[in-house]
């Protein structure tokens, strides 16, 4: 697709960086928002997210790495390149988990009521880095002829080139947007705090490991030979928060 949006002199803005700078922007504002609308101080939020960010491409690109380290023991250098693609999200995830547990604990702030800030949040950013992905060509899908199937001709394409593929990359922002959607709608309808953290859980396992059926990238060592790590990770987190769920709901007699 366009993995440079466009180039003014020496500067080049790639198109990947835009859309997870934009999606980063995007679940601030709304966090924001929702913090105001539950009496918490926006700007301690606008400090975690600063760091949440900050961990998540840490932690994605090092994932990233890890799945993929024979490429980059070969070419160190690449490591650094995160502006042409090449972020694993359950890498992000786990980072940025454990330092807004280091800093809600840090800052007194309300564990659970700040996770269901963050889980509304995330989807809304996560939904704008896939776009991102889509014209790096990064995640991309397998071969197809679906009406629907994406051609990459860029050479600077991630994906493999004048190929017809799975657009896996919309898939994946549709249903983060669709996950969005939904706990919006559940947000007046929960229980206890920490259930729109649960659902999010939940709701994307499920999502990430349906859409990984369909990548056509290398995503390392499967299990089995049919489960790759992300469907491992997605499907036992989302088995995780269910347990949790009922187990919270009947603490409650509901």
């Amino acid at each position: 697709m366009f993995p440079v949006l466009f180039e003014i002199g020496p500067v080049t803005v790639y198109t990947y960086g835009f859309f997870v700078a934009a999606g980063a922007l995007a679940a601030i504002v709304f966090a924001r928002s929702q913090a105001r609308r539950w009496g918490i101080d926006p700007d301690r939020i606008t400090d975690l997210c600063f760091f949440l960010v900050i961990a998540a491409i840490v932690g994605s690109r090092l994932f990233y790495v890890a799945i993929n380290g024979d490429y980059f023991i070969a070419n160190p250098l690449e490591v650094f390149k995160i502006w042409s693609g090449g972020l694993v999200f359950y890498g992000g995830f786990v980072a940025a988990l454990m330092t807004a547990v280091i800093f809600i604990r840090a800052h007194s702030l309300p564990f659970w009521l700040t996770a269901d800030i963050a889980a509304m949040a995330v989807p809304l950013g996560h939904a704008f880095g896939r776009l991102g992905c889509f014209f790096a060509g990064c995640c991309h899908g397998s071969q197809c002829d679906l009406p629907w199937a994406v051609t990459f001709h860029d050479a600077h394409s991630l994906a493999p080139l004048n190929t017809p593929v799975h657009p896996t990359q919309l898939y994946s922002a549709a249903a983060n947007l669709a996950i969005f959607g939904l706990l919006l709608l559940l947000r007046s309808k929960r229980r206890f705090e920490g259930q729109l953290f649960l659902y999010y859980v939940m709701f994307y396992g499920i999502a990430r490991s349906f859409i990984e059926i369909y990548r056509g990238d290398d995503r390392g060592a499967f299990l089995a030979g049919v489960l790759s790590v992300s469907q491992v990770m997605g499907l036992s987190a989302a088995a995780a928060a269910l347990v949790l769920m009922i187990w919270m709901l009947q603490k409650q007699g509901k």
